[in-house]
């Protein structure tokens, strides 16, 4: 299955090992820029707390960096995905080794990232 915007979501899911929460919050920071957890909760459906506790989550995951202790930004898609998998790849002991799906969920990304951040 090619990975395209309409489905980035479910390809995170999938080729990360992610809740379907931290995708939608990491497409989310992704398209939009720094967001703090009020954001992130509206953007994701969730309250406040679980908005935090998923961002936090991402950090942790090497996708998003910690600005302040509410407030997050992503990393550049390919590196922030590509270290993602290289973590999934250690949990799950398996060979680290390129991955076009996952390549391509960071250049599907990499627009709408330098997009938001170039307004």
């Amino acid at each position: 299955m090619a990975v395209n915007l309409s489905n980035v979501e479910q390809a995170i899911i999938e080729e990360l090992k992610i809740s379907p929460e931290e995708a939608r919050a990491y497409v989310a920071i992704v398209k939009t820029g720094k967001m703090d957890a009020a954001r992130i909760s509206k953007a994701v459906g969730i309250s406040e707390k679980q908005a935090l506790e998923v961002a936090k989550s991402l950090v942790g995951r090497g996708m998003v960096i910690e600005i302040t202790a509410t407030e997050f930004e992503s990393l550049h898609p390919r590196f922030a995905v590509t270290n993602r998998y290289r973590r999934r790849c250690a949990e799950d002991s398996i060979p680290f080794k390129k991955n076009l799906r996952v390549d391509n969920i960071g250049i599907v990304l990499e627009k709408p990232f330098e997009d938001a951040r170039t307004k």
